[in-house]
């Protein structure tokens, strides 16, 4: 039996709510069910990565949020700079799930179609073909040490599709003027207690799941 998400949906953002004047952040629901991925990407993983691992870089987040504005009252300015890599990690943690979960569809509500109009188009021309892009983001993801994330991006700039990796939570927006259309977590907590250490099983399926619609609408409103 399908799990279920939290009993209350609401639109998939970057939640936040406020606490004696601190904009703070909270837990975005999914806009599916846990179990709806499946065989993709069990129920089981999807709860504990939703529920247990975005919550804590959520609630690690705010707590370094207050510490900060705490911080700055005093003008305690050593302590502003050491949560820095406190505030970089848990909200990399937080932006980047938060498009992770965006990124993902059931089959039966498109997860997996290829990608239409302008975003198909350009991927020809930029990549050869879909599967050569999906061959190219699954070697960067394989080639990962440690854990990270691979990304699609569209460059601003240059108007240009681009593959890149981040390490740990850094997100995409670390790279410059990359605005990403979809991206892989490939941290172990994302497919371990189903592909155990096989990570290019879990790249291979993942894309089953993945929601070229979103990619497309952020493409076009990026390069319209």
């Amino acid at each position: 039996m399908a799990l279920r998400t939290l009993a209350t949906r609401r639109r998939l953002g970057l939640g936040f709510q406020s606490i004696r004047g601190l904009q703070t952040f909270s837990l975005p629901d999914l806009p599916y069910d846990y179990g709806a991925l499946e065989p993709a990407i069990s129920g089981e993983i999807m709860q504990l990565h939703h529920q247990k691992h975005h919550q804590t870089y959520i609630t690690n987040y705010n707590k370094a949020l207050e510490q900060l504005d705490a911080a700055m009252a005093k003008g305690d300015a050593p302590t502003v700079v050491k949560l820095q890599s406190a505030i970089k990690f848990n909200g990399g943690g937080h932006v980047n799930h938060s498009i992770f979960w965006k990124n993902l569809a059931p089959v039966r509500e498109g997860g997996g179609e290829p990608p239409k109009g302008s975003l198909g188009s350009t991927i020809d021309t930029n990549f050869g073909s879909l599967e050569a892009l999906i061959q190219k983001m699954n070697a960067e993801g394989a080639a990962v040490q440690g854990s990270g994330w691979v990304w699609l991006g569209v460059d601003k700039e240059l108007k240009k599709l681009v593959i890149e990796t981040t390490a740990n939570q850094d997100p995409l927006v670390t790279k410059g003027s990359l605005v990403p259309l979809l991206g892989i977590d490939v941290w172990e907590h994302a497919y371990y207690l189903q592909y155990k250490n096989v990570r290019p099983d879990y790249l291979k399926n993942i894309w089953k799941v993945m929601n070229w619609k979103y990619a497309s609408q952020v493409y076009e409103k990026e390069c319209p």
